[in-house]
């Protein structure tokens, strides 16, 4: 049985992504004074008194707008409000009752959904009497709460978990998830799109649409993929507004928490500067990355166009030119799923687990035939080498001065162990421990 499906809408503003925060129990979705932050849905799951669900955040419902985005915002909300078992509607008890208000109620009745009418910024007392007007929408009693300061949303929770039976809280489990990164207008949601057969994001030519992290669940094969399509990161001294600030933040984030990265980058551009930080920024967390150059369709090719593009690539990689290169097209669905192939085999390496004995036997006979080199004219000695974890896999070298091996031989050694073990698309940290 699936877990029940809770939507939040509601006319920009009126505090739906700090409701869905306050439920979900976590600064998951951009919360800003701007109107229009939230542009797709966000999907988040919670518990209420051993009850779990799914809850979605929704953007700025504006049902007469002839804007383009608040036109894909609409019809996103419109597909969440189908998919909704229960809607939460969020109306502003500062604001009162206006228009909008009762064009969003006319489209729920006619939905013929369930939905609760959430009053929110009720923060004191003072302020229940503002919510005796909300009964003209015709929606039954309207519940007063303060998504902000908490005040009354677990009686909300009481009231909209009543009918739902009570079930275990499950977790990602045993999940691949792929985070998918990259530049503003890369075709990160097309990809995504492609992946699901389904317009889930929202997709136009203007840069930057997509502003909060995305969780998608692909079924691949009979196995649960999350995909997680995430912002398009700007060079931090073009990010103007705070939101785009809070989106980087949050991309970085959904970096942190993936199994392998995709970062999308345009054939048409090639890999620039902000790639390499992007990638670095993967790099750092010590996740795998899969290079994939979207857009194969529009270069004109010839027997050698792949080969050269990548040797390319490589050369501006450069520490980094272990990770794997895949050639895309989100629009015409080239090789779109051999990216989920290739994450699969990448995680599959970063979970191995090399025996003590055979990396002594085998590092053991290179380092014997490079030693590491002193500046000081004293000698380095590694006596004993171990893997101490996967997931990144860690190698543990022990030596008598750690302190002196320089970059150069660590360089080395890591591509002595990628030469023996592969460890494809797979950053490797190496510790050096005095013995």
């Amino acid at each position: 049985m699936s877990l029940p499906l809770i939507t939040i809408v509601g006319r920009p503003n009126v505090g739906k992504s700090t409701l869905f925060n306050r439920i979900v129990g976590q600064r998951d979705a951009i919360v800003d004074e701007m109107p229009g932050v939230t542009r797709d849905r966000r999907n988040g799951f919670a518990e209420w008194a051993g009850k779990g669900f799914m809850i979605v955040d929704t953007g700025g419902f504006v049902p007469a707008s002839d804007d383009m985005i608040e036109l894909a915002i609409r019809e996103q909300a419109e597909i969440a409000i189908d998919e909704a078992d229960l809607v939460l509607f969020v109306v502003d008890a500062v604001a009162g009752l206006i228009p909008v208000d009762s064009e969003i109620a006319t489209i729920l009745r006619k939905a013929q959904k369930k939905v609760s009418l959430v009053v929110n910024k009720v923060d004191t007392d003072r302020r229940e009497s503002n919510v005796a007007e909300f009964y003209k929408l015709g929606l039954g009693d309207p519940i007063p709460i303060s998504a902000l300061i908490g005040r009354r949303v677990g009686d909300l929770l009481d009231v909209v978990t009543r009918e739902f039976s009570e079930a275990i809280v499950g977790e990602d489990g045993q999940r691949l998830k792929i985070a998918i990164v990259g530049k503003q207008n890369v075709g990160k949601s097309s990809f995504v799109n492609a992946l699901l057969q389904e317009d889930r994001q929202i997709v136009t030519d203007l840069p930057g649409t997509t502003r909060d992290p995305i969780d998608a669940i692909l079924k691949y094969h009979g196995e649960e993929i999350l995909l997680i399509d995430t912002a398009g990161l700007r060079r931090k001294s073009k990010i103007k507004e705070s939101v785009e600030f809070y989106s980087t933040i949050r991309t970085l984030k959904s970096i942190g928490r993936c199994d392998v990265a995709v970062v999308l980058i345009s054939a048409q551009e090639g890999l620039e500067h902000q790639d390499l930080r992007i990638i670095e920024a993967a790099v750092q967390r010590n996740r795998p990355v899969v290079l994939a150059v979207n857009k194969w369709d529009l270069i004109e090719k010839d027997g050698q166009t792949a080969h050269v593009f990548e040797k390319a690539l490589r050369e501006k990689l450069r520490i980094h030119d272990y990770i794997s290169i895949i050639f895309i097209s989100a629009l015409t669905k080239q090789r779109v799923y051999k990216v989920l192939e290739l994450a699969k085999a990448i995680d599959a390496e970063q979970n191995k687990r090399i025996t003590t004995s055979e990396l002594n036997e085998v590092l053991g006979a290179d380092i014997k035939t490079c030693p590491p080199r002193s500046r000081s004219g004293k000698e380095i000695k590694i006596k004993y080498i171990t893997q101490v974890r996967a997931k990144p896999p860690v190698f543990a070298f022990f030596c008598n001065e750690p302190k002196m091996i320089d970059d150069t031989y660590r360089r080395y050694l890591e591509n002595r162990i990628r030469e023996h073990f592969t460890f494809t698309g797979v950053p490797l940290v190496l510790s050096f421990r005095r013995k």
